[in-house]
């Protein structure tokens, strides 16, 4: 195989060229309430070319070898339609390496029957609680390996295995309707998808419980928000706008992300990295070629560095940072995060909550949009604080502010990093892609939440 792709990048006159073959298989179930929509495997097996020629991009799919020559030939044309200034590219170190997948109990060897068995039991259980009107449950695994070769000389094949799942429980009562649901994630373990009779159940009451509920009063608040809420708002709020293609399409944004400008107080650190082990957006190489980083995007409440591809880490003179991602052969890479977090600091959560004697304490994660520094979230349950105590449930909060004063308003920063991995990111049309994101506790001043 090696020698096929190199002999057909041979003699092509382009600034860069890459193949990238991509063979997968994955297996789904899914449900809506007591019905099964879907149940099945599929495979597929295809590949790209995609050629640099004077800035300008060619980029030719496949689904078969034959005449691979004329399909890299077709790029290198197409790159040179469009190409009309020197090509941006930054240069790293050509690897040769073979990346075995990593997994613990392995999906693939599961019967389909065994895995619709298990969600079978979850989906018993939330059905059978009543008020619980119906349920939604959402199940994946994929295996994939792709292999990379450059007009430069790197040769990567890279494998990798991915697990996720999501229930849902939907209750109503009257007209008010309420849900609560849990995303798990594992890059290769199975185990993490089983033995969660008990998670099942459990979300099940609190999505009655949540019938109940008062609404609280709209207006500002003091909030802590729970490891997996503040990893989405990292992940959303602010990840996104650390990636740089988006920062170097808009000069708005170029403005506002620059280098070395405060947003946070000392104690706020971010990072992405899929050098971080063990997470669904761990890996070795980017689909680059670039080996995986750990990225302080915010470093001690400085903005440090942005996500990069080699083409925007050359456009913008900084560092390929290993975040060009592609979901599978039908895309090119793009700039995507992998494991973004808060770094944990040295707070209890006692500690966190002890000082606030009207407060919302905000967990779980339901739904939310942003549009660039601004962002509207809604948690998946709430509490009130007082007098720094958990009180009484109420209904789901939203959440609104500017990202940049809502990190400056972040003043207390838990020692108990956990890291959400379920469901995926979603980018110019590649999803869902493997990431996971994640924070200890954090205490945000001056929230502003939506009420009624």
């Amino acid at each position: 195989m090696k020698d096929v792709l190199f002999s057909a990048i041979a003699g092509q006159k382009a600034d860069y060229i890459e193949i990238r073959l991509d063979e997968s298989s994955s297996s789904r179930l899914t449900f809506r309430g007591d019905r099964l929509e879907e149940a099945g495997r599929s495979a597929s097996t295809g590949g790209n070319v995609r050629a640099l020629v004077r800035g300008g991009w060619g980029f030719v799919t496949f689904n078969s070898l034959d005449k691979l020559e004329d399909k890299v030939a077709l790029a290198v044309e197409q790159a040179g339609h469009v190409g009309k200034e020197d090509s941006k590219f930054s240069p790293i170190a050509p690897a040769t390496d073979v990346v075995a997948a990593e997994f613990k109990k392995n999906p693939v060897a599961i019967p389909l029957s065994a895995k619709k068995e298990i969600l079978d039991e979850y989906n018993r259980l939330m059905l059978g609680t009543p008020e619980v009107q119906t349920t939604s449950i959402g199940y994946a695994d994929t295996q994939k390996k792709v292999t990379l070769a450059t007009s430069e000389g790197a040769f990567i094949e890279q494998s990798r295995i991915d697990v996720s799942l999501r229930l849902t429980a939907i209750a109503s009562r009257d007209g008010d309707v309420q849900q609560v649901g849990l995303s798990i994630g594992s890059k290769g373990d199975f185990a993490v998808v089983e033995n969660l009779h008990d998670e099942a159940k459990d979300i099940a009451r609190r999505a009655v419980a949540l019938l109940s509920a008062p609404h609280v009063k709209g207006g500002t608040y003091t909030v802590v928000l729970d490891p997996i809420l503040a990893g989405v708002f990292v992940h959303e709020a602010f990840g996104h706008l650390s990636e740089a293609d988006h920062v170097y399409e808009n000069p708005q944004l170029r403005d506002i992300m620059v280098l070395g400008r405060r947003f946070g107080g000392k104690h706020l650190n971010i990072i992405d990295g899929a050098a971080v082990p063990g997470l669904r957006g761990s890996f070795k190489y980017d689909d680059e070629g670039t080996p995986a980083t750990k990225t302080y995007l915010i470093q001690e409440g400085i903005l440090n560095s942005r996500l990069h591809s080699r083409e925007t880490a050359a456009r913008m003179g900084e560092k390929p940072t290993g975040n060009a991602r592609a979901i599978n052969y039908q895309f090119p890479p793009i700039v995507r995060m992998t494991n973004t977090y808060i770094e944990p600091g040295r707070t209890s959560f006692e500690e966190i909550i002890g000082g606030i004697k009207e407060g919302i304490y905000a967990r779980e994660w339901y739904g939310g949009t942003t549009s660039l520094e601004m962002f509207t979230f809604s948690a998946g349950e709430a509490y009130m604080i007082r007098d720094g105590k958990i009180a009484e449930m109420i209904k789901p909060i939203v959440l609104t502010g500017n990202v940049f004063t809502t990190l400056d308003n972040i003043d207390a920063i838990g020692n108990d990093l956990d890291m959400n991995q379920g469901g995926g990111c979603g980018k110019a049309g590649q999803s869902p892609l493997p990431v996971s994101n994640g924070s200890p506790h954090i205490r945000i001043k001056n929230c502003l939440i939506g009420g009624k």
